[in-house]
């Protein structure tokens, strides 16, 4: 089973003015299959956090384990789906851009072809196989995104708030259909927001980030059956505890 480990992790920035404190002694455990959120107001180390999961960023102290395994870069078993549409290759078509990840693998061209177009199925693009990013809205280069990080099967799937940029109807649209991705291929996903109602719809369990310097405060279960309500009682009285647990570190600041 893939155990992830997240152990007394800190960065520390240099600056003109000296060191600043990125992410601080933040510690938590995930295992196989869960959809775990981060949340936390702006500038608390949600995505540095993430950043260093994913390896592009090495810890100033503490490390990260991936089924028992230091991190110590990037590797292929963690797939990354980044907030900006620009993430995808303007020159290749959908097609090709999930297929990308396969074809660094040395895939042969069929079979990764065959993956990548069963991956926007998945994600209901299939239609659009041929269409260059620019051809696509928002959403779409989101949901191309999301099949491309699946295509090559990371065992390890982090999103840096991929939705925040949408309007309102495709964020909503699209936390539908990640849900629905998820339940089909019950990946293990770290998902960053600052979004409350967006990490009690995704989450298994929602970890808070406290400011300045940004630590993990407390973790959240939420304890609700899927497909999730958003007007149910049960869902809002989870989002009334995140935000409390989020009031309370902003009375500090």
């Amino acid at each position: 089973m893939l155990h992830i480990d997240v152990d007394n992790v800190s960065l520390l920035y240099d600056t003109p003015a000296g060191r600043v404190s990125g992410v601080h002694e933040a510690s938590f455990g995930m295992e196989e299959s869960e959809f775990l959120c981060i949340v936390g107001p702006s500038g608390c180390g949600k995505s540095t956090l993430l950043n260093i999961i994913a390896g592009f960023l090495a810890p100033t102290s503490g490390e990260i384990r991936i089924g028992g395994k230091v991190v110590t870069g990037h590797g292929m078993d963690r797939g990354i789906v980044f907030q900006d549409f620009a993430q995808l290759f303007p020159w290749r078509t959908a097609l090709e851009n999930v297929a990308f990840g396969l074809e660094m693998k040395g895939v042969a061209k069929a079979a990764r072809e065959e993956i990548a177009l069963k991956q926007l199925q998945l994600v209901k693009l299939e239609k659009f196989a041929r269409s260059y990013p620019h051809h696509l809205s928002g959403g779409m280069q989101q949901r191309v995104a999301i099949a491309r990080a699946l295509a090559y099967d990371p065992a390890l799937l982090l999103m840096d708030e991929p939705f925040a940029a949408l309007d309102a109807m495709t964020r909503d649209e699209m936390q539908r259909l990640l849900a629905e991705v998820w339940r089909e291929t019950r990946k293990t996903v770290i998902y960053v927001t600052h979004n409350v109602a967006e990490a009690v719809y995704l989450a298994d369990r929602v970890v808070v980030m406290t400011p300045h310097p940004g630590t993990v405060k407390t973790e959240v279960p939420i304890r609700l059956s899927r497909p999730r309500d958003p007007l149910s009682v049960e869902f809002l009285e989870h989002q009334k505890q995140l935000m409390r647990h989020l009031s309370e570190q902003a009375a500090k600041v």
